[in-house]
């Protein structure tokens, strides 16, 4: 059983939620979001709290109220206060700009600029030319938009040079001796 689904989820007043039940609606003050529940789990909305039971008692309906229930509080917090990344791009050469809000040009070493177009609801500022912050209120999607802008130059272990996230440490190997 999931001890993630039994815990209830208290909706801040600022947050309107609409269950039409298999697809619940959250809108808060900076974005809104929906998502499709699981056929297994059955969500209540009662004077502002979420409840989440499951249809069968079986440990795969139970994971997926836990899951469900996760990826809900998630969209409450991020129609709310919304979700944050920082990169830093690290190495000599290597810059980061930005044009017409939905476009990342970013010079990584290659004999080519990287272009990267922003999805719809992920907004990036550039505070310097080696840091990107980026600011979403879906958590899924932030987050695989960072992955992907780390992809195109991974920290490497010798130098540490790359695209890293903006607390992440890389662990520097030694170099050969003779």
């Amino acid at each position: 059983m999931s001890r993630i689904a039994k815990l209830p989820i208290v909706v801040p007043k600022e947050v309107k939620v609409v269950l039409n039940y298999p697809i619940i609606h959250i809108t808060g003050s900076f974005d809104s979001l929906s998502y499709k529940i699981h056929k297994y789990v059955n969500v209540q909305y009662e004077s502002n709290v979420l409840v989440f039971k499951t249809q069968v008692d079986d440990s795969k309906s139970w994971a997926q109220a836990g899951t469900t229930r996760s990826i809900i509080y998630s969209m409450i917090v991020g129609v709310s206060t919304g979700f944050i990344k920082k990169l830093k791009l690290s190495g000599v050469g290597y810059r980061i700009s930005l044009s017409k809000k939905n476009i990342i040009n970013m010079s990584l070493g290659y004999s080519h600029n990287v272009e990267y177009i922003l999805p719809k609801g992920v907004l990036a500022e550039s505070p310097s030319t080696t840091e990107i912050i980026l600011k979403s209120a879906n958590k899924q999607l932030v987050g695989q938009v960072a992955s992907n802008l780390r992809s195109y130059r991974i920290p490497e272990p010798y130098k540490g040079k790359g695209i890293r996230y903006e607390h992440e440490k890389v662990r520097i190997k030694e170099a050969k001796k003779k």
